[in-house]
């Protein structure tokens, strides 16, 4: 493919001329500390809330301080101390024109291809979604770091670009909006001059616009200084922001790729893909284009540059707020948000690398090149061995369409270790072994080019109707012929028995199970496919791109340090989507680390944990279990001729909510807990802890109480709930 062909030549015009030697406008290696640090918070913030330690209504209080209190005051701060004089206005308007252009772009896309139901809705949060970057949380550090010594001015820039999104282009995806509520038929807007009031109210009450337009009042009036008597005060509230809202992203990401489906992969890689490529590339465009009257060349490229680094900035979690207003496309904007956040930092850290390239000299950069090549595999190789054994000892391997993902694992594997095995042999006079390793690098790399689209083949005839033949085929090399049958539809097969006479509900959850893991599988191998295929392309664009261009130029050289970490960098991608087995890894991990939270909990607090289960379940059993029982349990079939009485454990998590019981999923499902536990509540096979799923639970007697009563041991025995 061309990326192991590391001479000078390669890395200069076919003409002989190397790039000029000039020194680089960014500091790069204040990159990689500051991701850590944004990317390390947003971690402590997630874990913090996967495991409840901040549950979802905390969450909001953060959020709100955050969005109303820290960030208007920094807002607040830089507008008043801001230096017009300083400001290059071509870049500011390059990246105006760049944001509406993906505005219109996406909006147009999608009322065309949109089925007509939710065409509006689909449109304004989308083209919000691409325009919408997180600038003051994730994109602020990531400048400072990169400019701070070389170019500070350009810090100003992020204050003075991202009220353009939300005093422009945001109102516009509002009415669109509010449009698609008219369409559906709901009763709050009915008249246009209404939908624009409320538009144009949403706009002014935020409290981010309102102290954009304050700070620029009192930039004149206070002549770019704030008040001594209010400078401290303002100083607290913004120098409180960084921190508080990259945990707070970390919160918002808990349960957000759960709500990813099929249906809205499509969707939610053309978002990604318009947000983090297309965005960069039309910024850095429309900089070479509007700015070609800069002051020096240096400083347009600086410039260009820099707008693309602003491209990639991912999408605001905001969005996701918007989305949860108007209750559309939630599953589409709260997945992509998170997935884009974590896409954007290898993005921005190996774009800043590559933007410092074009200012050295060829044969450093040939080392440069086969250096990334070795670290990257090896770090790839890593996570490849780890992925492999999760897949082996989770026994998945010999079915479909697994038994095709650990070929490709294998292939991966291999492609690395002849990388590393490149990198030693380049060096040696040893023919035979280089033609080995070439055959051993180059046969395992393009076989990765061949198994997605095996397993993509195996996931469509998986999911669709129209295979019978594969499914016949399958049968008959599975199954056994079965004796003393004249019915055609058991001739062949294997025999099943009912192993409990109450089963037909724990089939039921078992279908639903099983039906959840092939969605989640399938949209794992569909999701697998489709990034390997843009290496593929990509790897496909620099080989056309060498053979038709007489000079490449330094984007070719920037496209083949993508396709180096694209081709030895998939084994990271097979690790974030199969290298985590739920059952294998995170289950055993959980629980092990639940039963370890417990442990000291209720050594430090044991009779308070028992005190509060006594109360909940004391209230839920007076004041709210008959109104329970008539709103959410039905008599349901369990076996031939028997009924129970039961309730989906996601109904009673909902009903908590509706009542005022709980303020939120998490409490919810907290309360839940607590009501299982003090034996109000029982799963059906006494299996399974209280879960936001559809798995059956009943209500117990007073003789199953007293039998969890002697479960819970001393501390319950003094608990009228059991008398």
């Amino acid at each position: 493919m061309g990326d192991l062909s590391v001479n000078s030549s390669f890395f200069s015009s076919r003409g002989g001329s190397d790039p000029p030697s000039v020194p680089p406008c960014m500091s790069v290696d204040k990159l990689l500390p500051a991701l850590l640090e944004c990317f390390g918070i947003i971690l402590c913030g997630y874990v913090a809330g996967r495991t409840n330690i901040i549950p979802a209504t905390q969450a909001k209080g953060l959020g709100s301080f955050v969005s109303k209190f820290a960030l208007p005051a920094l807002l607040f701060k830089n507008m008043v101390l801001l230096d017009f004089g300083d400001v290059i206005w071509p870049f500011f308007f390059s990246i105006l024109v760049a944001k509406v252009t993906v505005f219109f772009f996406v909006c147009v896309l999608t009322l065309l291809v949109a089925d007509r139901e939710s065409r509006f809705s689909k449109a304004g949060l989308f083209s919000i979604f691409a325009t919408q970057s997180n600038d003051f949380a994730l994109g602020f550090p990531i400048v400072e770091a990169l400019y701070r010594n070389t170019h500070p001015e350009y810090l100003q820039y992020i204050y003075l670009v991202a009220p353009v999104s939300l005093m422009v282009l945001n109102p516009l995806g509002f009415a669109l909006c509010e449009v698609q509520r008219r369409r559906t038929g709901e009763p709050q807007q009915q008249r246009k001059l209404r939908v624009l009031g409320s538009v144009l109210l949403q706009v002014v009450k935020n409290p981010i616009v309102f102290m954009v337009v304050i700070g620029v009042i009192s930039h004149f009036l206070l002549a770019q200084k704030i008040p001594p008597f209010m400078e401290e005060f303002v100083d607290g509230l913004a120098n409180s922001f960084g921190g508080a809202a990259l945990f707070y992203l970390g919160l918002t990401m808990v349960g957000q790729l759960k709500k990813l489906t099929r249906s809205t992969v499509v969707a939610l890689i053309l978002l990604i893909t318009a947000k983090l490529l297309v965005m960069p590339l039309i910024c850095r465009g429309m900089v070479e284009v509007l700015d070609r009257g800069s002051r020096s060349s240096m400083n347009h490229t600086s410039l260009s540059n820099y707008a693309f680094l602003y491209g990639v900035f991912p999408t605001a979690p905001s969005v996701a707020i918007y989305a949860s207003h108007y209750n559309m496309e939630l599953e589409v904007v709260t997945s992509g948000m998170v997935i884009g956040t974590f896409l954007s930092a290898p993005i921005m850290y190996v774009s800043a690398w590559l933007l410092t390239i074009p200012w050295m000299d060829s044969d450093p950069l040939a080392s440069a090149l086969q250096h990334v090549s070795f670290n990257i595999s090896i770090i790839s190789l890593l996570a490849l061995v780890w992925s492999v054994a999760v897949m082996l000892l989770s026994r998945k391997f010999h079915r479909i369409p697994h038994i095709f993902t650990i070929n490709l694992f294998v292939a991966q594997l291999l492609a690395c270790v002849g990388m590393i095995a490149w990198i030693f042999m380049a060096e040696q006079d040893n023919f035979l072994g280089q033609v080995l390793t070439f055959t051993l690098l180059y046969g395992s790399l393009y076989s990765t080019f061949i198994w997605p689209g095996e397993s993509l083949e195996s996931v469509c005839s998986i999911t669709s109707d129209s295979t019978p033949l594969n499914t016949t085929c399958v049968l008959l090399l599975t199954g056994e012929r079965l004796p003393n049958t004249i019915d055609s539809a058991f001739f062949y097969g294997k025999t099943q028995q009912c192993a409990s006479t109450s089963c037909l509900l724990v089939e039921e959850e078992q279908k639903e199970t099983d039906r959840q893991n092939t969605d989640i599988q399938s949209t794992r191998h569909v999701l697998v496919c489709l990034l390997l295929t843009v290496s593929l392309l990509a790897n496909l664009s620099s080989c056309l791109w060498w053979l038709f261009n007489k000079d490449p130029g330094r984007l070719y050289l920037e496209l083949q340090f993508f396709c180096v970490v694209a081709n030895f960098g998939q084994g990271l991608i097979s690790f974030a989507f199969f290298g985590l087995d739920k059952h294998l890894i995170i289950s055993p991990f959980k629980k092990r680390l639940v039963s370890l939270w417990q442990g000291w909990g209720q050594e430090v607090t044991g009779s308070a944990a028992s005190e509060e289960i006594r109360l909940t379940c004391t209230q839920f059993l007076t004041y709210h279990k008959e109104q329970c029982v008539r709103d959410i349990v039905h008599k349901k079939r369990c076996g031939e001729r028997s009924t129970t009485e039961t309730f989906l454990g996601s109904d009673l998590v909902r009903w908590l909510q509706s009542v005022g019981l709980s303020s939120g999923p998490g409490d919810a499902l907290a309360y839940g807990s607590r009501l299982l536990e003090g034996g109000v509540i029982q799963h059906i096979t006494l299996q399974h802890s209280f879960q936001d799923q559809a798995l059956h639970y009943r209500f117990t007697n007073n003789k199953q109480r007293s039998n969890t009563k002697d479960k819970m041991g001393q501390n319950a025995v003094t608990s009228p709930l059991f008398l």
